[in-house]
């Protein structure tokens, strides 16, 4: 099919049908064969900003790369001359990646700029491309974001990839100077908010039956480590009751995980990782690493059933003979979005998508976003766009060429209201 002949009730989806090309342009710079991988400060990273920075200026803004490698576009009065309202998501992915999830955001933010750049505003319009929001390549998230927000932790230039490569090597070898990462940081009386168009990661408004929704906050999360430490020993030698197998406890510990979240209202646990050692068939496994993903709408929740976890942990390892540590490798506290960005962004989609209701959907994010850094700085609104089946993180991602028309289209309905609010 023909994308730029796309089309819905007789309209011409032509910003749609671009948004949809483009993901699958920048579906093929990738580190994976056969999948799709982009990681901060790679060649990857260098090559997608230099295209989007290309589609940018189509789109008659002026672009730079700021000091943390993030992606810039502005329309409008300079910088100093007019404060901005910042449009935009992220181009870096997990392992395997879907090719929207952030991409899609960034790419519509370009489509409302084309759409609007004409148009009287009182803020020049600015299109960022956030890099590391996943935090796939050092294991710490909303790099990008918080460079920008001007919360860089001098500790972070010492985490390690998997190759070794500490980020501030990783700086260097792209390029940029890390002496300089305070130049990103945006100054709160130069921006009038943030404004974010994703794809909803849950199944709700394919549920409903709705294209579009209002985010009214994001998650707070927690990530640990959790060492099971027991004994390795003979498999064919030891009987069990002399056994100390500390796979058996950690794949316990990922089941009682599951059954205190599933026991909760918005909260959501998840053991993503497990290693163990030695590793070998014939050897009980003497010790174990799991991860814990930690997350829920309000952090006090969220700390309490952390707390309920950790008893949980200390009464399987007692029973069986083992001990455990936990160390906390990421806490970000739960953003509520500026309640003057959320009615802008309501209105928006109000003027383009009819509801059984009469209102739009409004959805709390469980799953994190560069807006939980970016809040520090700026008020933060987000628009859901529909995903069927709720699938994201995989390569079956998915989001409709009409449903990004309407997204499109309330974004740019969201930005007039904030320039008459």
């Amino acid at each position: 099919m023909d994308r730029a002949r796309v089309t819905r009730a007789g309209v011409a989806l032509a910003p749609a049908a671009r948004v949809m090309a483009r993901c699958d342009e920048l579906a093929r710079i990738s580190s994976a064969e056969g999948g799709i991988e982009r990681v901060y400060l790679s060649p990857e990273h260098a090559r997608v900003n230099r295209l989007v920075a290309e589609w940018m200026r189509e789109a008659g803004m002026t672009t730079r790369q700021d000091a943390a490698g993030n992606l810039i576009g502005r329309a409008g009065p300079a910088a100093g001359e007019a404060p901005a309202l910042v449009l935009g998501s992220h181009l870096d992915t997990v392992p395997d990646a879907g090719r929207y999830d952030g991409i899609a955001g960034v790419l519509m933010a370009i489509e409302v700029v084309r759409a609007l750049r004409a148009e009287a505003l009182p803020f020049a319009l600015e299109v960022v491309a956030f890099w590391d929001e996943e935090g796939t390549r050092f294991g710490r998230a909303l790099l990008g974001s918080s460079a920008a927000a001007g919360v860089w932790d001098s500790a972070w230039w010492e985490l390690r990839d998997a190759a070794g490569t500490t980020l501030r090597e990783a700086f260097l070898e792209f390029g940029l100077d890390p002496g300089r990462i305070g130049d990103a940081a945006r100054a709160p009386g130069d921006l009038v908010g943030y404004l974010e168009a994703h794809i909803e990661q849950g199944p709700e408004l394919d549920e409903g039956d709705e294209p579009l929704a209002v985010v009214s906050s994001i998650a707070s999360a927690r990530r640990f480590r959790l060492d099971i430490a027991g004994e390795a020993r003979h498999a064919g030698g030891t009987p069990y009751d002399r056994r100390r197998d500390a796979l058996l406890g950690a794949a316990e510990i990922a089941l009682a995980v599951e059954r205190v979240c599933r026991a909760e209202h918005h909260i959501v646990g998840t053991v993503g990782e497990l290693q163990i050692h030695p590793g070998a068939i014939n050897v009980v496994p003497g010790d174990a690493y799991l991860s814990l993903d930690l997350r829920g709408e309000f952090d006090g929740d969220r700390d309490r059933v952390w707390r309920v976890i950790q008893d949980e942990v200390a009464q399987v390892t007692a029973r069986r003979g083992l001990t455990w540590s936990s160390r906390e490798v990421h806490e970000a506290s739960a953003m509520f979005c500026d309640p003057l960005l959320q009615g802008v962004v309501g209105e928006g989609i109000r003027s383009v998508s009819p509801f059984r209701s009469g209102e739009a959907p409004t959805l709390f994010s469980r799953a994190g976003h560069d807006g939980m850094a970016f809040a520090t700085v700026t008020g933060v609104g987000m628009l859901f766009l529909r995903n069927p089946d709720g699938i994201s993180h995989h390569p079956d991602e998915a989001v409709s060429a009409a449903d990004v028309d309407l997204g499109i289209r309330a974004l740019g309905a969201a930005v007039r209201a904030r320039a008459t609010a």
